[in-house]
């Protein structure tokens, strides 16, 4: 699991700034946690403060790795800073190791990689030169600067039978990105969670038995033809199926394309919380509250801390309603401000020492943990 994340120089995080996923001394909600690491955590903040780039370096991280494209790195790192290197750290748990992971890059060239497995140095990268240790032999390589050299190792060796590094590397492929607004679902083991495709492979019984056992009104089919009540709707054959809402008590199933906003994003991204809590990976989320009910937001965080093992939510949302002590811990919930010229800074809820009794949500909205921006026609 993951530890910390430290970035630097990082678009607008011009200072150096800390994710913390180890748990405080807090006891309040232990499903949250797995050991001594956090199930993930929230960014609140004003609009355009940083909250999707502080859940952004995840994603960026799991791109580099594994997806077979160019980036423009230079686009990463903050335009008004001095400093000419963009600095990353991950730091994880696996199977109580610790795996440390790092790098920089000035404008599209990566000029320094470290990876060091309960402090012993694997990879020490300068430029377009790396070593690779292993055990007692070291060898000495040649490095597109465009490239991590971690990825090269991997793809090359798959870490010659090295278990934690295998176990490392499965956690990471493992992992899921959601933008509820756009509605784009990115994976990184090759497994497609289109609805459609997840359907196709599992059926529509998964999604259903989630809508049973929490008391909604309806299920869905996943059919080419369907008719009642004089009302038909058909595919062709080439056209693949319709996914259809079936209402208690309405008795027409209604086609997917005619629901709610909110409906039409609750099933994109369902078959993609389903797989996140089984897997025990990242879900990454961005714009969490798009057209969904507040209520229905709250259900589907208590569904993964309740429900999952290793899986860290990270997450980004307007609602301020999930900042409840009965939905997410203190030092899971993080504020965004930005600060000008020193860029965007975060603030632990935890940092203040809340009373388990104590409403979050209305400590957030008085200023107690900033973040919250002075709008308003009444302002002088």
């Amino acid at each position: 699991m993951l530890k910390r994340v430290t970035i630097q120089n990082f678009k607008c995080f011009k200072n150096e700034t800390v994710i913390d996923l180890k748990k405080t001394n807090d006891n309040w909600l232990g499903q949250n946690t797995y050991g001594q690491i956090l199930k993930g955590a929230l960014f609140v903040g004003d609009n355009a403060s940083g909250k999707t780039t502080a859940i952004m370096p995840l994603k960026l991280l799991l791109d580099l790795l594994f997806k077979d494209k160019e980036f423009s790195l230079v686009l990463y790192q903050c335009l008004f800073s001095n400093e000419k290197i963009t600095r990353m750290k991950f730091e994880f748990e696996i199977d109580t190791h610790d795996i440390v992971y790092a790098f920089g890059f000035s404008g599209n060239a990566f000029v320094e990689e470290n990876l060091w497995v309960d402090g012993q140095s694997v990879i020490e990268r300068s430029g377009g030169h790396s070593k690779l240790i292993w055990g007692d032999d070291a060898t000495m390589h040649d490095v597109d600067q465009s490239l991590l050299f971690l990825k090269r190792v991997y793809f090359s060796t798959r870490f010659e039978g090295n278990e934690l590094l295998e176990k490392w590397f499965a956690y990471l492929k493992g992992s899921i990105y959601i933008n509820t607004y756009s509605r784009q679902i990115t994976t990184y083991d090759g497994e497609s969670l289109i609805v459609g495709k997840y359907m196709d492979q599992y059926s529509v019984k998964k999604l259903n038995e989630f809508f049973t056992e929490n008391h909604f009104d309806y299920q869905v089919q996943y059919t080419r033809i369907i008719e009642a009540k004089g009302i038909g709707f058909a595919m062709e054959e080439d056209e693949g199926k319709m996914i259809f809402f079936e209402r208690e008590g309405v008795g027409i199933p209604i086609p997917l394309f005619m629901e709610s906003m909110g409906n039409q994003t609750l099933i994109n991204i369902l078959p993609a919380i389903l797989s996140a809590v089984e897997r025990g990976s990242l879900l990454i989320v961005d714009e969490f509250s798009s057209g969904l009910h507040n209520q229905l937001e709250e259900l589907l965080v208590k569904y993964i801390m309740k429900y999952s093992t290793t899986t860290q939510l990270f997450f980004v949302s307007h609602s301020t309603n999930l900042l409840s002590n009965a939905l997410l811990r203190p030092d899971q919930i993080y504020s965004v401000e930005m600060m000008g010229s020193e860029g965007s800074k975060l603030l632990r809820f935890s940092d203040e020492q809340p009373r388990v009794a104590q409403n979050l949500e209305k400590m957030y909205l008085s200023g107690v943990f900033g973040g919250i921006p002075e709008y308003g026609i009444d302002q002088e």
